[in-house]
């Protein structure tokens, strides 16, 4: 009887999995096996590792998601670490999680009314005498846009692994005659090392096929694997190139998750 029970309370999370993980990958794959007669063939597979065109939209997207998570990573730690001591942390933390509340797309057209010609960014900046520069669709401009909005969610796992280090480790380390930057390196770093990469996987995973962005911020000047799927979804109709892309781009991912994953050594039994 309790194993019907606890089937039931599964079967919606079962059902969930099925429809929406496991039969869009599934569709993914079958149709990138298909040209766009939707005859069986792999030239599709062929083509994206043939053509010099699809391998640098690849080295393009692994560079930029890179570049993302760097800089995210680099601003996100420090922040993380200085609001774990703060006395009203629970509060700092609502205000870095706030901006994750408004849509992607509303934050967007923010951005480009600031880097425009005639946005807020050049009007101080020529206020200042250093005149009017072109800022939006351009490289930089992409890639510290998409960082500052995967910022917060590299800080929430770096927050919570910086909470879970007990305040002994610390004090342990100056008894022992540790200075603060041997403390920070040979306990605090390490301990949080789980958090960061989750933090990792959490924003180079989706900084790998953006699109969106790739297209308001950064004009037609960035072309990464997102925008390709973009385009053979809606423009050329090429589902089975597009799903070819998008084949990649999971194995991508899955070998990002293997290589961040926290791998416990396993130890053997006590003697």
């Amino acid at each position: 009887m309790n194993k019907k029970i606890s089937g039931a309370f599964y079967a919606p999370y079962v059902l969930w999995l099925i429809l929406f993980v496991i039969s869009p990958v599934a569709l993914i794959f079958y149709y990138s096996f298909f040209n766009v007669a939707h005859q069986f063939t792999l030239d599709n597979y062929k083509t994206f590792f043939e053509s010099g065109t699809y391998l640098t939209m690849t080295a393009n997207s692994v560079l930029y998601a890179f570049l993302i998570t760097l800089i995210a990573l680099l601003i996100s730690y420090p922040m993380a670490y200085y609001i774990s001591k703060l006395k009203h942390r629970n509060l700092w933390i609502l205000l870095v999680i706030l901006p994750t509340w408004i849509n992607l797309l509303l934050k967007a057209y923010a951005f480009i009314g600031l880097l425009s010609h005639d946005g807020m960014v050049n009007n101080i900046s020529q206020w200042l005498g250093l005149g009017i520069h072109n800022m939006l669709f351009t490289n930089t401009s992409f890639i510290l846009v998409a960082a500052y909005i995967q910022i917060p969610f590299m800080i929430l796992p770096i927050y919570n692994s910086l909470l879970d280090i007990n305040d002994s480790y610390i004090r342990a380390s100056h008894d022992l005659g540790a200075t603060a930057y041997q403390t920070f390196t040979k306990v605090i770093l390490p301990l949080t090392k789980p958090g960061i990469q989750s933090g990792v996987q959490i924003v180079f995973i989706p900084s790998l096929s953006l699109f969106m962005l790739s297209r308001l911020i950064g004009g037609n000047k960035i072309i990464t694997l997102g925008t390709a799927v973009e385009e053979h979804f809606l423009t050329t109709m090429n589902w089975g190139m597009g799903s070819t892309i998008g084949v990649v781009l999971i194995i991508s991912m899955a070998i990002v998750m293997f290589f961040t994953g926290n791998r416990r050594k396993r130890r053997g039994p006590m003697k």
